[in-house]
């Protein structure tokens, strides 16, 4: 349950945080978003947000991208988010929703002379994917938004109608997600994720060109498959068919967090069953998020503690 939100530079009952329907940004899409996730760790007692200066600052670029300014740096955004988190008293897993958008009633499709707004929601949550050790999924009709036509590696509110095309198919065709190509025919991402591939012990990954969301997971995830497993880590252009004869296929992203795919269409991927690389990985990742490795306290951010916040 959603008690209160961050709406007008303060924090608010929930139900007073709305926007009129003449709003520019519900008429437009002239909004951008982030996506945080807080873990709770029974053990410390303690909600950690993970990686929050980070999402802050991929916040504060995506809005640039629609000429908005945020007036708030990526700590004074963690300071907000924190008080917020702290007003809900959360002792669960929960999903943090920052939003920026163009704050004007009225009709006339542009970005400049619009005014601006913030606000933070926050709720409990759990899967983003139910099958997450072992998606069934295929490849869609659509195509990634192009980032000439909409910036690609901005979260920009109206451009997720391109992702929810995708998902809805795949769902309703008794998938449970889907792969998307960008416009040259390479694997871009999911609908909402990006996407790992492994073949002969090495894992491959779209390139930020390749128009995919610059993911603050997919970036931790490399990072801790070099350093930590000792994986080589490939960013470049995979193709449709080189999927169907990986060894492993994972998906990751700060809802879907990493989630196995063992079947493409009427393939099966690798054995069928969640490899040896993703299982290893969504192990150490749940122990990254919930601060039980040391060496990756500095990502998450305390919110009931008066330890130091996060670092990037």
């Amino acid at each position: 349950m959603t008690r209160f939100a961050y709406f007008k530079g303060r924090i608010v009952p929930a139900e007073q945080a709305t926007i009129s329907v003449k709003n520019h940004a519900f008429n437009y899409g002239t909004a951008v978003f982030g996506g945080l996730r807080g873990y709770w760790n029974a053990d410390d007692e303690q909600l950690y947000v993970f990686r929050p200066l980070d999402h802050f600052r991929r916040l504060i670029q995506s809005a640039s991208l629609l000429r908005m300014t945020v007036p708030h740096t990526p700590e004074g955004l963690e300071h907000i988010l924190i008080d917020l988190l702290r007003a809900e008293g959360y002792r669960e897993n929960v999903y943090v929703r920052p939003l920026v958008y163009k704050d004007l009633d009225g009709i006339g499709v542009r970005l400049h002379d619009v005014p601006d707004a913030l606000t933070i929601w926050t709720l409990p949550f759990g899967k983003y994917i139910e099958k997450e050790e072992g998606a069934h999924v295929h490849f869609s009709a659509w195509r990634r938004v192009d980032d000439n036509a909409i910036p690609a590696r901005g979260k920009i509110s109206g451009s997720y109608a391109n992702s929810a095309l995708i998902k809805s198919d795949a769902v309703l065709a008794g998938y449970d997600e889907a792969l998307v190509l960008n416009q040259d025919g390479h694997v871009s991402e999911a609908s909402a994720a990006n996407i790992f591939m492994a073949r002969n012990g090495t894992v491959f990954t779209p390139p930020v060109q390749s128009n995919v969301l610059e993911g603050i997971t997919r970036r931790s995830l490399i990072e801790l498959l070099r350093n930590e497993m000792g994986v080589d880590v490939v960013e470049r252009d995979i193709d449709r068919t080189e999927i169907y004869l990986a060894d492993e296929v994972f998906l990751c992203g700060t809802g879907v967090q990493i989630a196995a795919i063992t079947r493409v269409e009427h393939r099966a991927i690798g054995s069928g069953r969640m490899g040896e690389i993703t299982n290893e990985l969504r192990t150490l990742y749940q122990n990254v998020v919930t601060a039980r490795v040391e060496k990756y306290r500095k990502w998450c951010a305390p919110v009931y503690a008066t330890e130091p916040m996060s670092e990037s």
